[in-house]
């Protein structure tokens, strides 16, 4: 970007809606073209480039990375400082002094000169912005210090200032950095040049005077890079985005004679768009694809490229050039496929910040405006004929919306925005095309109506491709949040291509990566290992072991073990059909194995339901069984939860009288239940989740009440898994020298246990050993002795049988029993 560009944008100060721009070419100035009227709405002085945004963002990224880096690799980072300094300190002494003299000079002198370069080009604003952006770094660099030295961590600050009586963060650095990216000198090749050695020199002196540290020279730079960005996008850059006279100059170039011209609505993807009238009475739609609009929407896109497979991805930055090229490329290639676009006239660069396309004009408005009514057979078989066309050449539009389907004045489909589309597309591209425009459709006309329309053109088996891709990040996003709020949406989709094709084999498509919810248990998980540790480095593991009493670690154990064929039990109970009990406690025992990678309300899920349909027993059926075993083990553990409250309250008491403390429990959870009854969002989700989980869970436990001993084995399968855990947390904490009341203990384990449910964290890693070592603490015990009760407690039924559990696993795999 020259500075002559920079210097007319920012002169710029017209204030007319409907501005006459004579044309700047003056090759192409001739008394026949005259001056053509641009009707466009004023073009702001300054703009806020999401490109500094996202610079701004990036350095902070970096400048905690650095930090945490330092922290984590402290004696790496003292033997570089060690050997800089040792380097640097061999310099000759003159060498030093004409260094220190030089740079302390030219980093004064370098931006001073800048300015005044600038302000003889009446570019005064840009200096402007560099001496607040200046000002700003050292008066952040200032107060960063100040804390440093004044509440800083230690290690921190050590490492920053290598010990001795130096600024963490040279205060004459960070303004001149600053200066040098808010003024955007790294664009004036000789200026960087000076720049930079200026700043090499004055590193270089301090070195050899030892007043910095390598660190501290890091953290310097990325500061005063941070300051420079944020004041850019705080204060804006200059427009540089050519008006309307300069794309019609580029018109000019291409041989067409506008005669007027006026701006128009922008497209899906923010692109400018001007509606042009030539000499011959034709009509052009212009597209202006504008620099700093390629990194828009970035960060959604780089979410995109990072959660999705790579075969689905797209570029989340592209340069000018190459949104060019492929936007003109797609055009040329659909209409050489006989695909209905508007045709491509021409292409063009206007200036250096921006490019255009020249369409042909046809009268058309999307579909999206459309009453639902108006989607007749004829519609929707014209829309999946241009598909067809298109995949037939393996050209895939990926953005079939609303928006990008038009319709002209004789009801003909005419295809817009090609530039999200691709040329030799893969299989799985094309299907994800089909999956798409059967959503948006069935979101207009119906599933029924949307899945006929389609396989009347592309036929059964391409909608049976397209199935597995019937998924909701396949979508696009308006398609998406329709498929959010209506649930039956594409199952009822799914539906209809079944009917037509039953015994179609479609193998599975896995379009994600991960999903949300695994940043979420991963970030849990992190925290959870750090309060983990945090709590093991104030416990010696060894002692807890071997101080442990022998006799009651042992009745834990026991106990322990005892819980796997109590679940086993309570799961048989729930089940009309027969299980053999040896291979029902191997899947218990294999569920613990899964816990080590799953919440745990969800692996031992998992676990058992993928038995049961090993065993025969439909997946409907299946999964009503261990939907029937998780409703009754939750009222039952609320049951215990307030009976074993109750006692504790009444222990003390002469009187039946319920306790303060389980008064003030159950108002606390009338009030929670109170807030997600009234929050409608809250209420929305849990209680589809409650019916997804225990559907079918009613008929199924008609069946198990025919049969009076499968109610008694699993209730008192469901009694003897609590009580079996209680007792293991009992003889733990007998085990240390505690002395807690059973029902103590079992309250505390209640509410530690649904905690850890509820937890996303692997097995309740983390949930688990706060939620009961606090409810062990509170109930009396010191905090070192319910912490070692918990670590055994743990131990015990966490960590033990994972090698079972893995072994388990294995065995039931290798037999197809689970």
């Amino acid at each position: 970007m020259s500075s002559i560009v920079d210097t007319e944008c920012e002169d710029r100060t017209e204030s007319l809606v409907v501005r006459g721009i004579k044309e700047q070419d003056a090759t192409l100035d001739t008394p026949q073209q005259g001056v053509v009227l641009v009707v466009e709405p004023l073009l702001p002085q300054r703009i806020r480039r999401p490109s500094d945004a996202l610079r701004f963002l990036l350095t902070l990224l970096a400048l905690a990375a650095v930090v945490l880096m330092a922290l984590a690799l402290q004696r790496t980072l003292n033997g570089l400082e060690t050997d800089v300094q040792a380097g640097t300190g061999r310099a000759p002494a003159f060498l030093s002094a004409v260094s220190g003299l030089l740079g302390g000079v030219s980093v004064l002198v370098v931006p001073v000169a800048f300015a005044v370069e600038r302000v003889f080009h009446r570019d005064g604003m840009r200096v402007a912005q560099g001496l607040v952006a200046a000002i700003l770094a050292l008066l952040i660099s200032y107060a960063i210090d100040e804390w440093l030295v004044e509440a800083g961590p230690a290690e921190l600050v050590q490492l920053l200032t290598g010990g001795r009586d130096v600024e963490p963060l040279n205060t004459v650095l960070t303004p001149a950095i600053a200066y040098a990216t808010a003024v955007r000198m790294t664009r004036r090749p000789q200026w960087r040049a000076l720049m930079w050695t200026a700043i090499a020199l004055d590193v270089f002196a301090l070195f050899t005077s030892s007043k910095v540290t390598a660190l501290g020279v890091i953290l310097t730079y990325l500061v005063g890079l941070a300051v420079g960005f944020g004041t850019l996008y705080g204060i804006g850059s200059a427009n540089t985005r050519p008006p309307g006279s300069a794309v019609l100059a580029a018109l000019r170039r291409l041989g067409f004679s506008p005669v007027s011209a006026r701006r128009v609505e922008d497209d899906s993807s923010g692109s400018r768009r001007y509606l042009v009238g030539l000499a011959d009475q034709r009509r052009l739609d212009i597209t202006v694809l504008d620099r700093d609009r390629q990194v828009a929407g970035i960060v959604y896109r780089l979410w995109r490229r990072l959660r999705l497979n790579t075969e689905t991805r797209r570029r989340a930055i592209r340069s000018l050039r190459a949104e060019l090229e492929r936007e003109a490329l797609m055009a040329y290639a659909a209409q050489a496929a006989g695909a209905s676009l508007p045709r491509l006239l021409g292409t063009s660069e206007v200036g250096t910040e921006a490019a255009m396309l020249a369409y042909e004009h046809i009268d058309s408005r999307p579909v999206e405006e459309l009453a639902d009514a108006d989607f007749d057979d004829e519609l929707l078989a014209q829309l999946w004929e241009q598909v067809r066309l298109l995949h037939a050449h393996r050209l895939a539009h990926r953005h079939l919306t609303g928006e990008s389907i038009h319709v002209d004045a004789n009801g003909q489909i005419i295809l817009v925005d090609a530039r999200s589309g691709e040329i030799a597309a893969g299989d799985l591209l094309l299907r994800m095309d089909v999956a798409q425009l059967l959503a948006y459709l069935a979101t207009r006309v119906g599933s029924e109506r949307s899945v006929k329309s389609a396989a009347a053109v592309l036929g059964a088996d391409s909608l049976a491709g397209a199935l597995p891709l019937l998924q909701r990040i396949a979508l696009s996003r308006d398609t998406r949040t329709a498929a959010r709020k209506d649930k039956d949406l594409l199952p009822a989709i799914r539906e209809h291509i079944v009917a037509l094709k039953p015994q179609a084999a479609v193998e599975e498509v896995r379009l994600e990566r991960f999903r949300p919810r695994t940043l979420v248990t991963i970030i849990a998980s992190a925290l959870a290992a750090y309060f983990l540790l945090s709590q093991l480095s104030r416990i010696n593991l060894v002692s807890v072991v071997t101080t442990a009493n022998w006799a009651w670690s042992g009745v834990g154990l026991v106990t322990a073990a005892a819980s796997y064929l109590a679940a086993a039990i309570m799961l048989r109970g729930f089940v009309p059909e027969p299980l053999p009990l040896g291979r029902t406690v191997l899947a218990q025992f294999a569920g613990s194995f899964v816990k080590l990678v799953a919440p745990a309300a969800v692996g031992g899920v998992a676990i058992n339901t993928r038995y049961l349909q090993k065993r025969g027993i439909p997946p409907g059926a299946a999964v009503a069984s261990v939907g029937a075993s998780q409703l009754v083990g939750l009222a039952s553990h609320i049951s215990l939860l307030l009976l074993f409250g109750y006692v504790t309250g009444t222990q003390a008491a002469p009187s039946l009288t319920p306790s303060r403390g389980l008064l003030v429990a159950l108002l606390s959870v009338a009030v929670l239940f109170v807030i997600i009854l009234a929050v409608r969002p809250i209420r929305r989700m849990l209680t589809t989740r409650i019916r997804a989980m225990f559907s079918g869970v009613i008929p199924r436990l008609l069946d198990v009440i025919q049969s009076p001993r499968k109610i008694l084995e699993g209730v008192s399968g469901t009694l003897l898994l609590t009580l079996a855990f209680v007792a293991c947390l009992v003889a733990c904490v007998r085990a240390f020298g505690g002395d807690l009341s059973f029902t103590t203990v079992a309250i505390v384990f209640l509410a530690g246990n649904a905690i850890g449910s509820a937890a996303p964290t692997p097995g309740g890693l983390g949930a688990v050993e706060a939620s009961l070592s606090l409810g062990l603490t509170v109930a009396g015990l010191p905090g070192t002795v319910a912490t070692s009760a918990v670590l055994l407690f743990r131990l015990l039924t966490f960590w033990l049988p994972v090698l079972p559990g893995w072994a388990s696993f294995t065995y039931l795999q290798r037999h197809d029993a689970l």
